[in-house]
């Protein structure tokens, strides 16, 4: 009677597994939470890392920049930033390539959207003119880098993502052409002068910010530059005789 009473006390092999899925799924829970928590750190001290870099890098040059400095002002040590990058080139590296991969991604979705020639150049302009202020600090290390004196930096092919820039402009120039959009004049002459008061923009920006090259004022200019080679004006230029 003992006996059975004991056996009867213990609990069913099916409350058993109950039991031990509810344990599972609390054990799964903890431990998803624990990850989340781990990848924000993570990401929170990669930012530090890459701020820190950006902010040393800019102002002191790639070779005068040491990683002693870099983890100092990041508030890391070092074996923290070898962990995530390995050493000096590659936080580097992470740098460029992060600015260049949305500069191409912006490349490749104005060759797909829809709009007149004319509003996709001018889009164009305007998202890779805000994408170079927001990381002008980066912007003001590449081009130190590009034009200036060997610094000791690892290579980065520059080039390609330039002349990728440039034939995309002279594709949607091409394209207006071919749409009856604008006069049919020399494809790369358009490029260049859409090409130079986006540089100039930049610049500007670079070297006399006070000067007021925003955002509006090129978008402005480029109209102009647009509107030049029209063929739109020309018919009411025509209509207006």
């Amino acid at each position: 009677m003992a006996l059975e009473e004991a056996k009867n006390a213990l609990p069913s092999s099916r409350t058993s597994q109950g039991i031990r899925r509810n344990i599972e799924a609390k054990t799964e829970g903890k431990m998803a939470k624990v990850k989340s928590v781990s990848k924000s750190l993570d990401i929170a001290v990669r930012i530090r890392l890459l701020t820190a870099a950006t902010e040393l890098f800019s102002r002191k040059g790639y070779s005068a920049t040491t990683t002693r400095e870099i983890v100092a002002a990041a508030g890391v040590t070092k074996p923290v930033l070898y962990y995530y990058f390995r050493n000096k080139e590659g936080i580097y590296l992470e740098l460029i390539r992060g600015a260049f991969a949305k500069f191409d991604a912006l490349l490749d979705t104005s060759r797909s959207e829809k709009g007149s020639a004319s509003e996709r150049l001018l889009r164009l302009s305007d998202q890779i003119f805000s994408l170079f202020m927001e990381n002008i600090e980066m912007a003001r290390l590449m081009y130190s880098i590009y034009y200036g004196p060997h610094q000791g930096a690892p290579f980065f092919d520059f080039d390609t993502y330039h002349l990728k820039f440039q034939d995309t402009i002279r594709q949607l120039a091409k394209e207006g052409m071919r749409q009856g959009e604008f006069h049919k004049v020399n494809a790369d002459d358009m490029m260049w002068a859409i090409l130079g008061a986006v540089n100039v923009a930049m610049e500007a920006q670079l070297c006399h910010p006070e000067l007021g090259m925003e955002r509006k004022r090129l978008t402005q200019i480029l109209k102009l530059i647009l509107q030049g080679i029209s063929t739109q004006r020309a018919r009411q230029e025509e209509k207006r005789k």
